[in-house]
């Protein structure tokens, strides 16, 4: 049975596009059918279920290829779960064009250090954010999630749940909004 190549791309949010990585694959000679994707889920959460079709897909003497190191692991001890797993199975790794081998000690030292840098990226985003969200929070425009239904239209469903004429899910149906909705404003 001859080696194949297996793909993996992810993206972290929905607004985001697979298209430039899945094109990427495609040019370093994976089949499209054998490109596994996660669309919306960050490098930082392991539950992953195209990462898991892929790891699976996986044989010894296959390589698994992903465009960037980031788009496998966003840690330094989930890239090395990631390729001590693939060590141990036989499969090499592809990042990009060069095909590292973590066995190999010159090959497992670039393997930490490109992981360190994405982790080191992750980390910095994370920084940026709640800098960022600190800020707007200082200035009034960061308020979190905004009730779905206003003061008034609170006092109003408070009033009519309160004659006892109204079940929870006609307050529900008339205001246009899930019972979970009513049952957290009739208890603010």
């Amino acid at each position: 049975m001859s080696a194949i190549t297996i793909g993996y791309a992810r993206c972290s949010t929905d607004k985001q596009d697979l298209a430039a990585q899945r094109a990427a694959l495609e040019r370093l000679g994976v089949p499209p059918e054998r490109i596994y994707t996660d669309h919306g889920l960050t490098g930082t959460n392991r539950a992953r279920p195209g990462l898991d079709q892929a790891l699976a897909a996986v044989r010894a003497g296959d390589t698994l290829v992903v465009p960037k190191l980031d788009r496998l692991a966003r840690s330094v001890p989930d890239a090395r779960a990631i390729a001590d797993e693939l060590v141990a199975r036989g499969v090499k790794l592809a990042l990009g064009s060069s095909v590292y081998d973590p066995a190999d000690p010159l090959g497992k030292m670039f393997f930490n250090i490109l992981a360190t840098f994405a982790e080191f990226e992750a980390d910095l985003i994370r920084l940026r954010t709640r800098e960022g969200m600190a800020i707007a929070r200082a200035r009034g425009k960061l308020r979190g999630k905004q009730p779905k239904l206003s003061e008034k239209q609170q006092r109003e469903l408070r009033r009519m749940h309160d004659t006892g004429e109204y079940s929870i899910s006609d307050l529900a149906e008339l205001f246009s909004v899930s019972r979970p909705t009513v049952y957290r404003t009739l208890a603010r």
